[in-house]
């Protein structure tokens, strides 16, 4: 489980330290940065699966990601007293990203490559560049527990009491991850390669007329929901067979009471249907609601008979009634104790269904001076957190 997030200069992310939980919600108004906050997850997520680079690309290079305030906001900037304004830089432009658990932690530190020479040496000269990464055990970075350490293109691996190099030319433009994930080499980096990769992301189920999910599929064991939703009767299907079928039926019950979903199979092709208390027939997955839709796969998704060390759920309350929400927080809470959860929501309702379950640790957002913060969260409160240094 993690237990701290790190995150430096990543659009309203200045500088935001999070302790974490089992079952982790995320709240906020409107422009407090929580999509910032998603993203940056996703965008850590991306080291392990080789794009962290062209994520970045996508949206708009790194002087687009970068936090786009001063270096330094000081007390009378933030009571007012004087124009928020920079002066001369004093560190280098970095964007990084972090996390640790008890018995791991990883950073990442990205900054613009120095200016081609020739100018004309290399058309990428707006890629940004890794220039430290680091894996270490424990909660936080010290110097005595670095077991991996990446500065530029040179890596080396802690043994006994001293280093071993592993690689000298490493791509800049590319996580360690991609490049030294060896079981011999390097065994500490393809562990949390493997760890990361496991991450899940839920965002916006589709449930428009032609959503995946509405469609009869080819069915194969699905023990992992795939994002979009298109494989949702073989994923049923698969939980009704090596999963909890129990679980699986009772939760159904729980936000439909005397319904149930039973999986049809005609040549290889899995369908849903939804039989329900006062209909002569089930309906199929086409003429189902966007609020039935999206629960149901809420269910396939959070009933995975292969959990993963993380899942993260951005809005689940979309197209749900209000009368589902208390049905959804109790479907969370019974998935938390298997998976460490993130929940970020707007949803009043199901907040409040959430913050009732004593596992929850909710973390309310705000911004000051354009800056995400996290209310209630003075500097003594921060967990304890280093960056690696270049």
């Amino acid at each position: 489980m993690l237990t701290t997030l790190a995150i430096a200069n990543y659009r309203s992310l200045r500088s935001l330290t999070l302790p974490l939980g089992r079952l982790n919600l995320i709240t906020g108004a409107n422009g407090s940065g929580k999509s910032n906050l998603y993203r940056a997850l996703r965008l850590l997520a991306e080291t392990a699966h080789g794009g962290v680079v062209s994520a970045l690309a996508r949206e708009g290079g790194l002087p687009s990601t970068l936090w786009a305030g001063p270096e330094r906001i000081s007390r009378r900037m933030l009571r007012g007293e004087v124009l928020v304004q920079g002066g001369p830089r004093q560190e280098p432009v970095a964007l990084k990203l972090g996390f640790a658990g008890d018995d791991f932690g990883y950073a990442i530190d990205l900054g613009f490559p120095p200016p081609p020479d020739p100018p004309t040496a290399t058309a990428f000269s707006l890629d940004p560049e890794i220039k430290r990464e680091a894996i270490w055990a424990g909660p936080f970075l010290r110097s005595s527990n670095v077991m991996v350490d990446r500065n530029g293109a040179l890596a080396k691996v802690k043994e006994g009491r001293s280093w071993r190099v592993v690689a000298k030319h490493l791509n800049k433009f590319e996580s360690m991850f991609t490049q030294l994930a060896d079981p011999e080499r390097a065994p500490e980096v393809l562990t949390m390669r493997e760890m990361i990769r496991g991450w899940r992301f839920y965002d916006h189920f589709r449930s428009d007329r032609d959503a995946p999910a509405r469609l009869p599929q080819l069915g194969t064991r699905t023990p992992v929901l795939s994002h979009d939703g298109g494989d949702l009767a073989a994923a049923w299907q698969t939980i009704r067979e090596i999963g909890d079928a129990a679980a699986l039926e009772g939760a159904v019950e729980d936000a439909f009471p005397g319904a149930s979903v039973s999986v049809e199979v005609n040549d290889g092709r899995f369908g849903l249907v939804f039989k329900q208390h006062g209909l002569l027939r089930p309906l199929s997955a086409s003429e189902w609601s966007d609020g039935t839709l999206r629960y149901l796969l809420w269910i396939a998704a959070l009933h995975t008979p292969r959990p993963p060390s993380l899942m993260v759920l951005n809005e689940p309350e979309t197209s749900l009634h209000p009368d589902l929400l208390p049905a959804l927080a109790r479907l969370i809470g019974k998935a938390a104790t298997k998976s460490q959860l993130w929940v970020i929501s707007h949803a009043s309702r199901l907040i409040a269904a959430l913050e009732d379950l004593p596992i929850c640790h909710a973390i309310a957002l705000e911004k000051e001076l354009s800056q995400t913060r996290i209310i209630g969260q003075r500097e003594l409160d921060e967990p304890a957190w280093h960056w690696p240094e270049r």
